[in-house]
């Protein structure tokens, strides 16, 4: 699985920006996820942006004051070299529609069209692509929306929902309420493949009744079959248990909500796993390199000391 955090989308973009011409007017994200995009070569080359519904209807987006004063009083027919940019392309459909929707609109100027991420270095319907991404491929801004899911082991706190707070997770009755009524965090638009969770399988039911409220779709819900929190604390069945369905599964990534969870999952499965704490995937060879490479500035405060 080949996978871009926002920081790696970031990082792409800034180390690209000489490949664009200097006096670009105005740049133009793509809806949605190019707007992302947009709004990220925007800030790092101080250039005024829209989005391309606002950009056909002559509107520019507003800008703070460390933006170029000259570049917020022109209007939209005046700014004749325009970036079109989208985070990424591989059929090339939704490039294609921003060219046919400004060409019919009839807006004169010096287009360029770009993509972050691509299948290949070049595509017939941009002029440039930052970045090849092949598949399997996965972002950080549609990892929960991705047909890939179903080929996936998913955690649920932390990721489904919020994890519970010490005071909730007593093992009883404030347990109890956390379960009915824990805030969700991250909703999945595909149906998952298998929900593997460290919560005990004497609270399936209310798991399965949560999940059923807030729309959730998958085909099997794992739980840890355990007696008490104790019990599993003792025996320190988290990663293990996790590990090991996840190795005798045909998923192809685990996403789970913990750094440390997820680097002992990738060693006791010898598989990828993403973490959400830090959008991260480790892989079974990169575990000795001490910070996963620059990825490890993604880390929290707490894990980097």
């Amino acid at each position: 699985m080949h996978y871009r955090s926002i920081s790696d989308m970031n990082d792409t973009i800034v180390s690209n920006l000489h490949r664009l011409p200097r006096d670009i007017d105005l740049v133009v994200g793509v809806p949605r996820s190019g707007v992302l995009a947009g709004t990220l070569v925007s800030l790092a080359a101080n250039i005024p942006m829209t989005d391309l519904d606002s950009f056909l209807e002559g509107r520019v987006y507003t800008s703070g004051i460390t933006k170029r004063r000259a570049a917020l009083d022109r209007k939209v027919a005046d700014m004749r070299k325009v970036l079109v940019i989208d985070d990424s392309i591989a059929g090339g459909n939704a490039m294609r529609d921003a060219r046919a929707r400004i060409e019919a609109a009839g807006i004169e100027g010096d287009f360029i069209y770009a993509a972050v991420f691509g299948l290949e270095p070049k595509h017939p319907e941009t002029d440039l692509v930052f970045e090849v991404v092949r598949h399997p491929r996965m972002f950080q801004w549609n990892f929960m929306h991705h047909k890939f899911l179903a080929q996936c082991c998913v955690d649920i706190d932390g990721v489904l929902c919020l994890d519970p707070t010490e005071a909730e997770n007593d093992d009883g009755p404030a347990y109890e309420k956390f379960l009915s009524e824990a805030r969700p965090l991250h909703a999945p638009t595909h149906r998952i493949g298998w929900l593997v969770t460290s919560r005990l399988e004497k609270y399936r039911a209310l798991t399965e009744a949560w999940l059923a409220k807030n729309g959730i779709l998958y085909d099997q819900l794992i739980m840890l079959d355990l007696p008490s929190k104790a019990e599993r604390q003792r025996l320190g069945a988290h990663g293990s248990f996790k590990a090991d369905f996840y190795r005798k599964s045909n998923a192809i990534l685990f996403i789970e909500s913990e750094h440390a969870q997820a680097l002992k999952i990738t060693e006791l499965s010898g598989k990828p796993v993403l973490c959400v704490e830090t959008h991260i995937v480790s892989f079974p060879d990169t575990l000795s390199l001490p910070a996963l490479g620059q990825a490890a500035r993604n880390l929290p405060a707490r894990l980097r000391q």
